[in-house]
């Protein structure tokens, strides 16, 4: 195994270079690196973008145009966490902009189908505190939300 670790591959049909500059645009320490084309003989259209290579939060990933046949499932997720209501918002507001997709609980899926878990820091200690009605209290709360609130999340948790 090579020491520079994972590449997460995300299929799209032919929407790879838009997406990485999409998700470059959204996260820091973020940048595009190589973009390979289809050659003459190969299954896509010459000269066409085949793959492009991107870092989105210091995470490496290789979008690649491999056609309708897949497509993306809540299966598989990108959680996302926040230390602030500022940065819930942020990250919400981006990744449902123009046809992105909220759902329960934080979830959301962007123009491209990919899902994404807008999550605050603290939450997770919050509802695996050894507390169950602390704990309850705050999952019935995450539970009735779309984007997470951090105040009302705190206040459920505290009992308020």
């Amino acid at each position: 195994m090579t020491t520079e670790g994972f590449t997460t591959c995300l299929w799209f049909d032919g929407q790879a270079e838009e997406a990485a500059h999409y998700y470059v645009s959204i996260f820091k320490n973020s940048g595009i690196g190589r973009v390979s084309r289809y050659t003459d003989g190969s299954p896509g259209d010459p000269g066409s973008v085949m793959a492009v290579e991107f870092t989105a939060n210091g995470h490496k990933f290789l979008g690649l145009n491999g056609g309708p046949q897949f497509t993306f499932t809540e299966a598989i997720s990108f959680q996302i966490f926040c230390e602030n209501q500022e940065e819930v918002d942020h990250f919400w507001t981006r990744l449902t902009e123009n046809g992105g997709e909220t759902g329960n609980c934080g979830w959301l899926k962007d123009r491209y189908g990919v899902s994404w878990q807008v999550i605050p820091d603290r939450l997770i200690g919050m509802i695996s505190d050894p507390d169950p009605e602390k704990a309850a209290r705050t999952t019935q709360a995450m539970m009735s939300m779309y984007k997470l609130d951090i105040a009302a999340l705190e206040k459920a948790y505290a009992g308020e």
